[in-house]
């Protein structure tokens, strides 16, 4: 259920509503912005910005995150921080409803604050997934979850469109939406905030300052996985394949909008496509896993995710772009919670789930950064999204590389 609350972000906020809003705000065409967004005395590309912004957010919660772990640690009930980044994620997305052209960068401080927020929860939401579900449940818990993540988003989704359509003010309809997803999200936050369970303190100890726990236990998690060569390995190919898969979530409606011009209404029934596709990958995923093995259908949705960049480098017409994001709905749900389980599966026995979850969260949000800010980067020297795609190609085949040391990691301990 906290997927079906916090998702409404990542679609909303982040997929569909904001970026159409943000590039209509921003455009060239609107006078003050004809040569970009200043700041700091130079001239940024809108969506150049926009990724930096999102990129530092990220990069915030990944150097915050060991330290709210072992503050969660010391009060000894995560819901606690869970609940914080929640409200924080909340009440930015509902802020957005006063960003227009005037405050631009108050829209850009609201967006980079709704990730925070969305991103810091998911750190102790994570952590919950071997504390509710068996060894052999955790697939179908994480797909599931998932799936209740796409509905729940698919349905904020279609509030906002029928806004859109209804409203003669589209940007009061988009503006509208924006707090809605905000009191969505804090509504049905309260049933798993509710229901989860709490740590007793028994079970936890600070080892060092509060400040520095985290890190430490960090470091330690990584002490342990020097000896642990399938799931370091694992780590390493999810950190080079998730740059490319979280930057294509998060800059695919970008690429509608600049390179295909596609218009506002088409792009939201795009979304809503992505997401009831990724319905069944999510859950098609899980099965194939089941039968094939976690690392073998990651490495086949990985050889996907090259062939979508592939394909997106080279498409001009909008029937291609629809093709190519049902294929990213196909492969988007699976490689997230089929990652996810993998990595729990692959955890040594360990009352310490939060550090090593927080361990994995960290690695997420720095692969994020790095590919958050490479896509900008070369946009901004270009001024061309396309040549962007050249750089994703290059993680998902160093991740795809990773895997297969991971798979031989695997079997060379299998036969000690």
């Amino acid at each position: 259920m906290y997927d079906w609350a916090n998702s409404v972000y990542n679609l909303v906020i982040t997929t569909t509503f904001f970026p159409a809003y943000y590039a209509a705000v921003t455009s060239k065409e609107n006078p003050g912005f004809e040569k970009g967004i200043k700041l700091f005395g130079r001239y940024y590309v809108n969506t150049e910005l926009k990724d930096y912004t999102l990129a530092a957010g990220f990069l915030i919660i990944a150097l915050l995150s060991p330290i709210l772990s072992s503050i969660a640690d010391y009060k000894g009930n995560k819901k606690q921080m869970m609940r914080f980044f929640c409200y924080l994620g909340a009440l930015s997305c509902s802020l957005l409803f006063f960003f227009d052209q005037s405050n631009v960068l108050f829209g850009l401080l609201c967006f980079m604050l709704a990730g925070i927020g969305f991103y810091g929860s998911q750190v102790f939401y994570n952590s919950y997934l071997p504390d509710i579900s068996t060894e052999q449940e955790r697939d179908r818990v994480s797909a599931l979850g998932y799936t209740y993540g796409y509905i729940g988003s698919v349905l904020m989704q279609l509030i906002g469109f029928a806004l859109v359509m209804t409203m003669k003010q589209k940007a009061l309809a988009l503006q509208i939406t924006f707090l809605l997803v905000g009191v969505w999200w804090i509504i049905f936050a309260q049933i798993p905030l509710h229901f989860l369970p709490g740590i007793t303190k028994s079970e936890r100890q600070i080892k060092k300052h509060i400040l520095i726990n985290g890190f430490h236990e960090l470091k330690l998690v990584w002490k342990q996985l020097i000896h642990l060569p399938v799931l370091k390995n694992f780590l390493a190919a999810f950190l080079f394949y998730s740059m490319g898969v979280q930057t294509v979530m998060l800059v695919a409606i970008d690429f509608g909008i600049k390179i295909l011009k596609l218009p506002d209404d088409r792009l939201i029934i795009t979304a809503v496509i992505i997401q009831l596709v990724a319905i069944a990958g999510a859950l098609g995923m899980s099965r194939l896993s089941e039968r094939y093995g976690n690392l073998r259908i990651l490495m086949f949705t990985v050889v996907l995710w090259i062939g979508v960049c592939i394909t997106g480098y080279s498409i001009t017409s909008e029937i291609h772009f629809y093709i190519l994001a049902a294929l990213v709905g196909l492969v988007m749900g699976g490689i997230q919670s089929l990652s996810r389980s993998t990595y729990s599966k692959l955890m040594p026995v360990t009352k310490d789930t939060a550090s090593f979850f927080s361990f994995y969260d960290v690695t997420e949000k720095m692969a994020i950064v790095i590919g958050l800010i490479s896509f900008g980067l070369i946009e901004g020297i270009t001024h061309n999204m396309r040549d962007s795609i050249l750089v994703l190609i290059l993680f998902f085949i160093l991740g795809l590389g990773g895997l297969f040391i991971t798979v031989y990691q695997q079997k060379k301990q299998a036969v000690k």
